[in-house]
């Protein structure tokens, strides 16, 4: 299933350095968070549901998910 990402607004972390190599994150779908690489904006996207990036995002944060 293709999701249309046209619309998506793309953004890095404010923790990203001025080189292209980031990840950035659209949240401004609904109901999706899309993620991709910075270094091919044209390239694929990974998509999440809202639910399980905030799961995602939580365990990072909480240190209960070990990347």
């Amino acid at each position: 299933m293709a999701l249309d990402l046209r619309r998506a607004q793309w953004r890095k972390s404010t923790f990203s350095g001025p080189e292209d190599n980031c990840v950035e994150v659209a949240s401004n779908l609904s109901g999706i968070r899309a993620v991709r690489d910075s270094k091919n904006p044209t390239g694929p996207a990974l998509v999440f549901s809202s639910s399980a990036w905030t799961m995602f995002l939580t365990g990072i944060t909480d240190g209960t998910l070990d990347v």
